[in-house]
């Protein structure tokens, strides 16, 4: 993750934002009171989804639970089905 500090990311702004969302890389953008980070959308997105999926209790558990299965144990792709 690159960091930069305020003054120089006023002055390359939006260089700054064309590189965040072409390379989905977050920019800390440090100040006397403290850093904050821009992130191009769709990693925002994508870190509010995991966030999402990822709350609940069961949800929890059924990924752990995926996680822990030994590949032998899975079912092929192509042999899943998606209509359940």
């Amino acid at each position: 993750m690159t960091t930069i500090n305020v003054s120089n990311f006023r002055k390359n702004l939006f260089n700054i934002l064309e590189q965040t969302i072409q390379f989905n890389e977050p920019v800390t953008v440090t100040t006397k009171e403290g850093s904050a980070v821009v992130m191009s959308e769709e990693d925002y997105k994508a870190l509010m989804e995991t966030v999402y999926v990822s709350s609940p209790p069961k949800m929890k558990r059924k990924i752990q639970s995926g996680l822990d299965t030994e590949i032998e144990d899975c079912v092929a792709e192509n042999r899943v089905d998606y209509n359940v």
